[in-house]
């Protein structure tokens, strides 16, 4: 007899359906894993055991083959270990087969018989509830995977599985975990002097820009950086969703709480390209997938391994990021605002006589050439910011807070997502092609002004669509249905200049 339970592969954010088909044959005794498994998975077979035992029962002694189809597809975690232990006991007749074919299962077994968690549950409830089926996973997980509107049967051991199999007792299905809404972090208000920075996060957050901030330290680039969540617009249901399939890949999802605030991740300047993009031996997320829909904040840029840094060259205009293996090609989402911060030179105090050192201004030029100018010219704002004075540090707290700038980008987002309805595109740092030649009208001042600053600043054809792009942005937050020579004007101002020399 052969018993078939359905569980899942995770392949990114893709569930794909596995068959665990368990046969119990006469021969020698042995207990065998095929289906190109890994080692998590092949020491299946000693939890499987030990969890059984532990509610009283024991293998027969029979030759136990265990086959995961499709054979050709990599299995990987440990979340294999409860469908083998449920076929098993069905190839047994512990439990009838056919109750077992509405489910597919995950879940990782304890020697002592308790299901432990496994990362991705919410994928495989995705795919259950795609395919019609209910799904028996952890009880500790049960209110993540009720996010998917199928039925959850959240199971805290084997013992009570098997006895709510047979009707002998009963677990409720699971109800979704509780969502969190608002910022708790930094405010604006706490941000004192620096209004041109405040001023381009402002515009920033309202057209999904990505940010360069170039001065001393002290000079509040961090505090702005976390300022930034606070004033962009929540996460949208389908976008909750999104982000919390991704932190369940990774493991990261706690509590089955969703969140509408969007990621806010800042990875170490130590940070390798795995760490950043995704990869390992067992393929994760990295901190530019973990930031999907959310910031990405790299301080002390030029810090980062060059060849890390030009791995993000692009996921940011794709949106994904695809990590190849000799057997698979594994992609995530990537659709990331970056903000990043760096010091004007190595010692960090250039134009400030007193304070900068006796290589200046070479020491500025060797500095910000660690950072590849390509990349450079992916970010729509750069802003110089200069040292917090104390007159500006005994100043009361600034009248206008995070509340006050979030109202003005809430509503440039509204006008932006009626404009791109059925576009395909969230905010004006998306657009491109026709949709920005469609959005992005210029009168004779503006255009002329453009034309001529993209010749003297020697514009590239990215660069000059980004301009383009962030005078939208102003020009939304302006209220204004075309774009005027104010608008392009400030949006030049910040385009990021050669280093100094």
């Amino acid at each position: 007899m052969v018993a078939i339970v359905s569980t899942a592969a995770y392949l990114g954010l893709e569930a794909r359906r596995v068959e665990v088909q368990v046969q119990l044959a006469p021969g020698v005794p042995a207990f065998v894993v095929v289906g190109l498994a890994d080692k998590a998975v092949g020491e299946s077979r000693e939890r499987v055991r030990a969890a059984i035992a532990a509610i009283g029962l024991s293998l027969p002694p029979k030759r136990i083959t265990v086959n995961l189809s499709p054979a050709d597809l990599p299995k990987e975690g440990s979340h294999y270990d409860l469908p083998i232990a449920l076929g098993l006991l069905a190839a047994m007749g512990v439990v009838d087969a056919e109750v077992l074919a509405d489910f597919v299962v995950v879940g990782e077994l304890s020697l002592d018989g308790r299901i432990a968690g496994s990362p991705g549950v919410l994928l495989a409830a995705m795919l259950a509830s795609g395919e019609g089926r209910s799904l028996i996973c952890p009880a500790e997980q049960g209110a993540e995977a009720a996010w998917a509107g199928t039925p959850v049967v959240a199971a805290p051991d084997l013992l009570s599985l098997l006895n709510h199999l047979k009707g002998e007792q009963l677990l409720g299905n699971a109800k979704p975990g509780g969502a969190e809404d608002g910022w708790n972090g930094n405010d604006l208000a706490q941000v004192k002097g620096q209004e041109t920075a405040k001023r381009a996060l402002e515009i920033a957050a309202a057209g999904g820009h990505n940010l360069l901030m170039v001065g001393p330290p002290g000079a509040g680039k961090s505090l702005l950086a976390s300022c930034l969540p606070g004033i962009l617009p929540p996460l949208d249901a389908a976008e909750a969703l999104e982000v919390s399939m991704v932190a369940s890949v990774a493991g990261t999802l706690t509590g089955g709480r969703m969140t509408r605030v969007r990621p806010f991740r800042s990875p170490h300047h130590s940070a390798s390209m795995a760490a950043l993009t995704g990869g390992g031996l067992r393929v994760k997320p990295g901190e530019i997938s973990m930031a999907h829909l959310g910031v990405l904040f790299l301080d002390e840029l030029p810090e980062f391994q060059r060849a890390v840094l030009d791995s993000l060259r692009q996921p940011p205009e794709t949106g994904q990021v695809s990590v190849a293996r000799a057997n698979a090609h594994v992609t995530f989402p990537a659709r990331v605002q970056l903000i990043a911060a760096m010091n004007p030179c190595r010692c960090g105090h250039l134009g400030d006589p007193a304070l900068a050192c006796a290589r200046a201004p070479r020491c500025a030029a060797d500095y910000q050439a660690k950072v590849s100018g390509p990349l450079l010219d992916r970010i729509d704002l750069a802003i110089e910011m200069a040292a917090v004075s104390a007159a500006d540090l005994v100043l009361p707290p600034p009248a206008e807070g995070s509340a006050n700038v979030a109202a003005r980008v809430a509503a440039a987002r509204a006008v932006q997502r009626e404009r791109y309805a059925g576009d395909g595109v969230r905010t004006n740092a998306e657009a491109d092609g026709g949709v920005l030649e469609r959005v992005a009208v210029l009168d004779v001042p503006a255009r002329t002004l453009l034309a001529q600053a993209a010749e003297s600043m020697r514009l590239s054809a990215r660069g000059f669509h980004r301009v383009l792009r962030v005078s939208r942005t102003i020009a939304d937050l302006a209220g204004a249905d075309g774009i005027g020579r104010a608008h392009v004007a400030e949006a030049l101002s910040y385009r990021r200049r050669a280093p100094t020399n």
